[in-house]
């Protein structure tokens, strides 16, 4: 006979499994019903609830913002891993603008509605801060999933933007929830936080991004699957220490991933695999929890609350904080109308709304059930339509879609000489229907692999490349502006 304590966590682990398989499964339906991916995993959670088909008893809110935090950390690193640094030069100005006094106003904003429900003043400020930051991962799992090639002007500004506003929400929520607990307004000191916290989390990231940099290419482990391990360790290092010195761990653990996924990195393929498959089980497992969280009867008591303030966020809130912060940089109207509507909420305003649970704040419960509800909502609403509104809005790149492989080459060593560049070929690039012989190649460059739909091409003399083909060139850095002469504009860029 076994104990029942393996017995127990045996049940657990499978009925999790269940759960995270059938979400998964279930995955696909996002692609045609335009719904974000990660709401599925919501629902799921609720209908294995307490109140659901599972009749899973789950309260454990310390548990679930511990666990939040975490994953927040990670899913903040991976998104930082895969920013270019050119993206952060063409955006950084309108992404910070949006990340700070963006958030502020769509908090100040989101209280005027909340108000109206019988909200303190500090407590809508409280709501309109917790819903404030947007995810850009509910986004982009849309755009990827449908194929869908958004303007990189675009596509930067809410990138970045959700990278870098998720520290201003947070440290609104807790100076807000200090508030409600020491029963005291905000006071002058508290706003002067705010500043001093960002530029502690800023710094430190960029110190601790360069140490990790070292780290794996002097000091790195002799076998590959180590590599990611250390970069985890670096996550929650750039996420403590300046939390530890009362800075901004979640912009120091992104500004950190941002530095190290812009500079030589060993084992960079099998790092980016697994820190992308460690943030979508982060967030997969953040939402079945966050679900398993809610009751639907207790939903029902704030659902004219959790509607009017939902649509007033995606429709009043959002757009107009947008339209304020991006006029000075001279966005199109209808680049500012697209980023305002396309703020999707996700995982964080959740994670966010269980600590003033955990505070014991007064009416702590019915501004999760809002939030929760606001979420849904808001995400319902934008999310259905974000393929529409590109197509409606001709925000479409007109790029074509990646191609269908990669190649990449993956060592433990920082390899120097040549770098692989990917090329799509259109009707209208100059090496459209010409034989590879007929290339007027650089000695120490090469076509080493095409791909034609599905096939796998190793490419000869004789070789004739055709509209949509992928080509894969190996060059070195000074033929690298000749290669892009002849075959254009890389796909890696």
């Amino acid at each position: 006979m076994y104990a029942a304590e393996p017995v127990s966590v045996a049940l657990i682990l499978t009925v999790v499994a269940i759960l995270m398989a059938a979400s998964v499964v279930l995955s696909h339906a996002s692609q045609w019903t335009g719904v974000p991916v990660v709401l599925l995993f919501l629902a799921l959670g609720v209908l294995a609830g307490e109140e659901g088909l599972g009749h899973i008893a789950f309260r454990n809110y310390r548990l679930s913002f511990d666990l939040g935090t975490a994953a927040l950390v990670l899913i903040l690193f991976d998104g930082g891993l895969n920013t270019p640094l050119t993206r952060i030069r063409a955006g950084i100005r309108p992404a910070a603008v949006l990340a700070t006094a963006g958030v502020a106003g769509t908090a100040a904003l989101v209280s005027v509605a909340a108000r109206l429900f019988g909200f303190s003043w500090t407590e809508a400020l409280l709501l309109g801060a917790i819903v404030s930051p947007t995810d850009a991962s509910a986004v982009f799992s849309i755009l990827r999933g449908s194929g869908v090639q958004l303007k990189k002007r675009v596509g930067v500004t809410l990138e970045l933007e959700s990278g870098l506003n998720d520290p201003m929400a947070v440290i609104l929520t807790f100076a807000l929830t200090r508030s409600l607990v020491l029963h005291r307004g905000i006071d002058l000191a508290t706003i002067g936080e705010i500043p001093i916290a960002l530029a502690v989390g800023a710094g430190l990231g960029l110190a601790i991004g360069y140490a990790g940099r070292f780290m794996l290419r002097r000091m790195g482990p002799p076998a590959g699957g180590l590599y990611p391990v250390l970069t985890i360790a670096l996550a929650f290092i750039a996420f403590g220490l300046p939390a530890i010195l009362r800075g901004s761990g979640f912009l120091s653990a992104y500004v950190a991933a941002v530095v190290l996924g812009n500079g030589p990195m060993p084992y960079r393929g099998g790092i980016l695999r697994v820190h992308d498959s460690v943030a979508w089980l982060c967030q997969l497992t953040m939402f079945l929890l966050l679900g398993l969280l809610v009751l639907p009867s207790q939903l029902m008591t704030v659902a004219v609350a959790g509607l009017v303030i939902g649509l007033f966020l995606a429709l009043v809130a959002r757009p107009t904080t947008v339209l304020l912060c991006l006029l000075p940089f001279r966005y199109p109207m209808r680049e500012m109308v697209y980023v305002g509507w396309v703020g999707l909420r996700g995982a964080v305003p959740i994670i966010l709304a269980t600590y003033p649970v955990l505070a014991g704040v007064d009416g702590a419960h019915r501004i999760f059930n809002v939030v929760f509800f606001v979420v849904v909502v808001n995400t319902l609403v934008t999310g259905s339509a974000v393929r529409r509104a590109t197509a409606w809005l001709r925000l479409e790149s007109g790029e074509p879609p990646p191609p269908p492989a990669m190649l990449e080459v993956t060592s433990t060593r920082i390899l120097t000489g040549g770098e692989v560049m990917s090329f799509s070929i259109e009707a209208s690039s100059a090496v459209s229907g010409a034989a590879l012989s007929e290339l007027p190649l650089p000695e120490e460059s090469a076509v080493i692999l095409l791909i034609r739909g599905r096939r796998l091409i190793a490419p000869r003399g004789a070789t004739v490349l055709a509209p949509g083909d992928h080509v894969y060139v190996l060059c070195t850095a000074e033929d690298r502006p000749f290669i892009q002469l002849i075959f254009g504009r890389a796909e890696t860029e």
